[in-house]
């Protein structure tokens, strides 16, 4: 974008103000269990040491082999090269194993090793022999994609080359390194019995003299068994893990994740890098694993996991808060199952499933399965293949005061759910196409949408589950109408509310705002239309992101609407819940944007933001780091 004539302030705006939590998720968070303290030091420490602050570990899976309920695992400044795979988790909320860096120090955990004795081949070119000692039982160069819904690049693999902290591109074939005129630096590797062989071009760097690196482990911090409940993860930056595809009827083995458990915190930590996903809240393996690539298919991995203590007292209930995740290649926050009951949170998710190697129909910033009781609040989403996508069973969900922008395919996707779906002062803005007419309800309140509606018939005629209220128990099976969705309140710029004209199941739609061509249904009342053309759009500083805004003149007299109440949002047809208690807690849609509640106790501005001004201006609704506070 240009320059901008106009710079909207407020001198009411308070900066560095964060959502503060004060439920169980939080309260072990900033105190020390009763546990001891154990600390690790990759330059002062010895694995054979006790622990103690003068006598620390070297590694930190070390400690996690000698971590019980109660203890804190401080991690001291330096890079730690292993997978953390901890063995036991902690008893309760208030009794986990904590493992976070030590405050004000700078501790990375990397999945990668350093390689050097590259050999010149050409002025760009370069190869180098490694002894599969380096992979102990797993060679990423000799481990491939695979599995359900993955429609391209099965060739490719799970290991990774990178240059100073970025990612080269695979080639499937030899001669594309080796004559490579293009600008794209590229890798190619073949594996022998003992050695891996790598070629790779680094334009006019000397690999032997950057800090070039690859993927040697298969996750960074994953336990490798199920039910590790209770652990907190905090602090510290984490990268180049050669994951696996990870479908919803797979184990998926993040570069995080939690593995079919209960209670983890994941939080204030850098993740980037992952083949495949960054957090994976998902299920467990078993031997029906990537075979289930069908309606049926899911649904008896939902019946297994029935099985295997898919319940909120075991399953779920975790809380994933400002983490910055980026440069992941299926999806930024991926769980099948294992994501009922939790908190997902100011997040910044940028950069996923943009490589060209290889795509699926899993990709996206944040791509849940059964999203049960689930928040998705506060996160910041751009440059993704897909932004925000619920696909199943995603009942009494919410998903409010997000930012989305600049995501391709869509910024948001509702695949076949039943509901209820609460969407709320969410800053959708990327003008790329929505699939959201054919999951049922569903609640827009005081959005501001750019999108279009992704075209589809009247009917998905697959029939997914529903589920009792607030539980995991399969109540029935229906197929997915178009209907049984509400709009109040929003603004849409350019958007085409027509698609929901010819609808099986009701449509309501009263006091949303139409701008810049945008088209109401046959279903609206009480709607402000402007076809003037209204610039919207999303401009980073140096201070944070700010929303830019041509507000029209007909906004003054827009601006009186009244809050819809939980009763007008009724209830979701099929799965027979209302909208009373969504993402585990009590309704209110009194609060903007921001999560401040609106000045007026009785009629308030339509869209997630009162503007207080009219034409051209710019508001700041991200910072770099945090959320902004008006």
């Amino acid at each position: 974008m240009g320059n901008f004539e106009y710079l909207y302030t407020k001198s009411a705006i308070l900066l560095f103000a964060l959502f503060v939590t004060t439920d169980v998720y939080s309260n072990c968070v900033e105190s020390c269990p009763s546990g001891r303290e154990i600390h690790v030091s990759s330059s002062r420490g010895n694995d054979s040491y006790g622990g103690e602050e003068a006598r620390p570990l070297k590694t930190i899976q070390a400690a996690a082999n000698i971590a019980r309920p109660g203890d804190v695992i401080t991690v001291h400044e330096g890079v730690y090269r292993e997978w953390v795979n901890p063995p036991v988790g902690g008893e309760t909320a208030d009794k986990p194993i904590i493992y976070q860096a030590a405050g004000g120090e700078y501790v990375e955990i990397k999945g990668s090793e350093r390689i050097k004795n590259w050999k010149r081949l050409s002025n760009t070119t370069w190869s180098v022999a490694i002894s599969n000692n380096i992979f102990a039982a797993f060679n990423p160069y000799a481990d491939t994609l695979k599995g359900d819904w993955l429609e391209k690049g099965k060739w490719a693999h799970t290991g990774e080359v990178y240059l100073n902290d970025r990612a080269l591109t695979e080639a499937p074939r030899l001669e594309n390194v080796l004559l490579n005129k293009t600008d794209s630096a590229l890798w190619f590797c073949k594996v022998t019995k003992d050695t891996t062989y790598l070629w790779a071009n680094f334009g006019q760097k000397d690999p032997n003299e950057e800090l070039t690196e690859i993927n040697v482990r298969q996750a960074v911090f994953y336990p490798e068994k199920p039910f590790v409940n209770y652990i907190v993860v905090r602090g510290f930056r984490m990268s180049h893990a050669a994951t696996p595809w990870a479908p919803p009827t797979a184990e998926q083995i993040g570069l995080v994740g939690t593995h079919w458990s209960k209670g983890w915190i994941i939080e204030n930590n850098t993740i980037s890098h992952s083949k495949c996903v960054g957090i994976t809240l998902g299920k467990y393996g078993d031997e029906w694993d990537n075979k289930s690539e069908s309606v049926e298919g899911y649904i008896q991995t939902t019946q297994r996991a029935l099985e295997n203590g898919w319940d909120e007292k075991r399953i779920g209930n975790h809380l994933v808060r400002n983490n910055h995740i980026s440069y992941c290649g299926q999806a930024g926050i991926a769980g099948s199952l294992g994501a009922v009951f939790s908190r997902i949170e100011t997040n910044v998710i940028h950069d996923i499933g943009l490589q060209e190697t290889f795509w699926g129909y899993e990709l996206a910033g944040i791509k849940l399965h059964a999203a049960v009781d689930v928040m998705i609040s506060g996160n910041h989403i751009y440059r993704t293949e897909g932004g925000i996508w619920l696909d199943w069973m995603a009942q009494g969900t919410r998903i409010k005061g997000n930012l989305l922008h600049d995501n391709q395919t869509q910024d948001l996707s509702l695949e076949v759910n039943h509901g209820p779906i609460l969407i709320d002062h969410n800053l959708f803005l990327s003008p790329e196409l929505a699939q959201i007419r054919l999951s049922q309800g569903v609640a827009f309140v005081n959005n501001l949408i750019a999108w279009e509606i992704w075209p589809t018939d009247s009917v998905d005629k697959r029939e997914t589950p529903y589920l009792e209220p607030h539980g995991t128990s399969i109540i029935g099976f229906h197929d997915c109408p178009c209907g049984d969705v509400s709009y109040f309140n929003n603004i849409f710029m350019r958007t085409d509310l027509t698609p929901y004209d010819q609808c099986r199941l009701p449509v309501q739609m009263k006091d949303n705002v139409f701008w810049s061509g945008a088209i109401p249904s046959i279903h609206e009342t009480m709607c402000a239309v402007d076809t003037t053309q209204h610039l919207v759009g999303i401009r980073k500083c140096e201070d944070g992101w700010y929303l830019q805004i041509d507000v029209p003149e007909s906004w003054e007299k827009e601006k009186k609407r009244v809050i819809p109440t939980v009763g007008q949002l009724r209830y979701a047809i099929i799965s027979n819940q209302a909208f009373d208690k969504m993402g585990g807690l009590p309704v209110s849609l009194k609060e903007d944007y921001w999560g401040k509640r609106r000045k007026s106790k009785i009629a308030y501005c339509p869209g997630p933001i009162e503007f207080e001004a009219k034409g051209l201006q710019m508001i700041k609704v991200f910072c770099e780091d945090e959320k902004v506070v008006l």
